[in-house]
């Protein structure tokens, strides 16, 4: 009976060997192959226009989607395995047109290679970053240029014709030998030359984040949750009034909109500050900041489309 015994013990041993061996064993072909397919369709997201395409597509119906690949099959499948995906793609309920609109009605992107751009798009301070909050977001940290290709997907999309400037502002600075603070010295020069190359621009947009923490850059409108925005006047520019009176317009109708998500309109000057961040250059130059490090991809989106939708009431405003 003990000889038995040692017999099925044994025996129990080694099955549970060999299910512990044939567990591990799938694991490894399925962690394996996993990478095996994603290594070969190349896919990456390097960039901030990759992840904001992708981000429109994932969260956007209106948006037009490319035939699901193996690979965004896979995706979306380990991405129902992330504990938290709500916290990118909570925004099923975001279109990049008025909620009022229905798809029988939405403008469809035209091709822009023959359009005249009347609106440009950069950042003075390309590198300040939002808070990796997601799946996605292991692949790349999103910066404010994120915001600059939500605008011109939305833009485009309603034949406000838009330049986003994708050339480095750090690359400027080290060919003339200028330090961080010559940041909207070196913006400058790519908006005069992106001038020069396209004389219908009259609209000029410089995107920033804010430095405060999260309570301080976030407010809750109808249970959702936005960054908040703050826009800067400088008061040592020529075009002055101009500005303020154009920023003003889009402040307001924000928070008729959209209540409590504009801090308002700072205004700068004086002795040791720029006092004119470029908007001497047009009457319709505007800095506006959107949230800051600790908001998260979700939030930014959000006040990034509400900030749309009044930029474009009031440019249509004013052709009318």
């Amino acid at each position: 009976m003990r000889h038995v015994r040692k017999k099925f013990n044994a025996k129990s041993k080694k099955n549970k060997k060999s299910r512990k061996l044939f567990f591990f064993s799938m694991f490894f072909c399925g962690v394996f192959l996993s990478f095996y397919v994603l290594d070969r369709s190349k896919i990456a997201i390097v960039s901030d226009k990759d992840f904001v395409q992708l981000l429109l597509e994932k969260s956007n119906p209106f948006y037009e989607k490319k035939s699901a690949s193996v690979v965004d099959k896979m995706f979306n499948f380990f991405l129902s395995l992330y504990n938290k995906p709500d916290t990118l793609l909570s925004t099923s309920q975001v279109k990049l047109v008025n909620p009022t609109t229905n798809s029988s009605n939405v403008k469809k992107v035209e091709k822009q290679e023959d359009k005249e751009p009347i609106i440009y798009i950069y950042n003075s301070h390309q590198t300040e970053e939002y808070a990796p909050s997601s799946f996605l977001e292991y692949s790349v940290n999103p910066t404010v240029m994120m915001n600059d290709y939500i605008l011109e997907e939305v833009f485009n999309s309603n034949l406000l014709h838009t330049l986003v400037e994708e050339r480095k502002i750090k690359d400027v600075l080290n060919e003339n030998g200028w330090k961080y603070n010559a940041s909207y010295k070196a913006s400058r020069v790519l908006m005069e030359d992106a001038k020069k190359k396209y004389p219908s621009l009259k609209y000029f947009i410089d995107v920033h984040r804010d430095s405060l923490v999260k309570d301080k850059t976030t407010v809750q409108i109808n249970e959702k949750s936005y960054a908040k925005m703050i826009f800067l006047i400088g008061l040592e520019n020529v075009n002055y009034k101009d500005n303020l009176d154009f920023t003003t317009k889009i402040n307001d109708k924000l928070n008729q909109k959209y209540p409590g998500l504009s801090k308002g309109i700072y205004k700068k000057g004086g002795v040791g500050v720029n006092g004119v961040y470029n908007q001497d250059f047009s009457p319709y130059t505007i800095l506006a900041e959107f949230g800051g490090p600790e908001n998260t991809t979700t939030e930014v989106l959000n006040s990034t489309l509400a900030f749309a939708e009044c930029f474009m009431e009031v440019v249509n405003e004013s052709k009318g």
